[in-house]
């Protein structure tokens, strides 16, 4: 029984350390000017910027451009701002296109119909880094909450440092470290004589 709840500890200990390291992705697919689709703005050459503007893409993400008698064109930073459709790294025109965002940076895409780009039809899209979850802080660690008017000085709670933000986050790998260390030791450890 004593050897049953060992094990329990030791395990339960090792899936809190792990479970501090999990980081959780969800990827987005992201249709290209909404309900607009991918076709030729009309009085508004900024709409495709002003989308790209208004999401935040991530690794993993995609985007999903739907038209009809026209081109999606994946090209560089010159041939994006020239409207140069003669050299793309890429060409796609089957209508329905979903391209994943592998890496980090900008991606540069145009129409590859005359004249659409120079008339607003292209866009670029800034791609981000992962964000790991942020680690959830222990309960009993944080102090209670206090008002602004009961103390005249910031809470330590409140401060930005870096320092403080790397103590918050260490608070449970400490701690699990610690349990792991502890478990280990009286697992190990050779039972009393009155227990064997």
């Amino acid at each position: 029984m004593a050897s049953l709840l060992r094990l329990f500890c030791a395990l339960s200990i090792a899936a809190a350390t792990l479970i501090n390291f999990v980081v959780i992705v969800t990827a987005t697919e992201f249709k290209v000017g909404e309900t607009l689709g991918w076709r030729l703005p009309i009085n508004d050459t900024q709409v495709y910027s002003q989308w790209a503007a208004n999401n935040r893409f991530r690794v993993g993400d995609s985007l999903y451009f739907e038209y009809e008698e026209d081109s999606v064109l994946v090209v560089n930073k010159w041939g994006y701002y020239h409207c140069n459709t003669s050299k793309p790294i890429v060409a796609y025109n089957n209508g329905k296109t979903v391209i994943k965002l592998d890496r980090t940076g900008p991606f540069y895409f145009i129409s590859g119909a005359p004249d659409h780009c120079k008339d607003g039809q292209r866009v670029v899209v800034n791609v981000l880094a992962l964000r790991p979850s942020p680690p959830s802080p222990p309960s009993a660690a944080l102090p209670p909450q206090s008002h602004a008017a009961d103390s005249p000085s910031p809470s330590p709670l409140a401060s930005s440092s870096s320092g403080f933000s790397v103590a918050l986050t260490s608070i449970p790998i400490v701690v699990a470290l610690t349990a792991s260390i502890s478990s280990l030791a009286w697992v190990i450890a050779p039972y009393p004589p009155h227990l064997n």
